[in-house]
């Protein structure tokens, strides 16, 4: 079975980009992009990533993990034997990652 190798980032969807914001500014997130009005924010975790989504409540969207696998193809093959269901089959990136 392929394995996961690294986590490269987890996004969390918020419906008040100020709030969040400042509760992770104050825990002392070095922030990248973005800030209380924008859309999307991100944070650097250490090797990882911290992301904030502007997201409405009632869109059930709470956000996301991103993470490395050492065989996407095998990965995938692998959920779909166990029954579960992607959203698609891997593909490449323009930026050179198979996703």
């Amino acid at each position: 079975m392929a394995r996961v190798t690294a986590l490269s980032a987890v996004t969390l969807a918020t419906a008040d980009m100020a709030a969040a914001t400042e509760f992770y500014e104050a825990l002392g997130f070095e922030k990248l992009y973005g800030g209380p009005q924008a859309g999307f924010t991100s944070y650097r975790a250490g090797e990882s990533y911290l992301n904030l989504i502007a997201a409405e409540p009632a869109s059930g969207f709470w956000g996301r993990p991103i993470f490395y696998v050492d065989d996407v193809d095998a990965f995938h093959a692998n959920a779909v034997q166990v029954g579960l269901t992607p959203e698609f089959e891997p593909r490449d990136a323009p930026w050179r990652e198979r996703s």
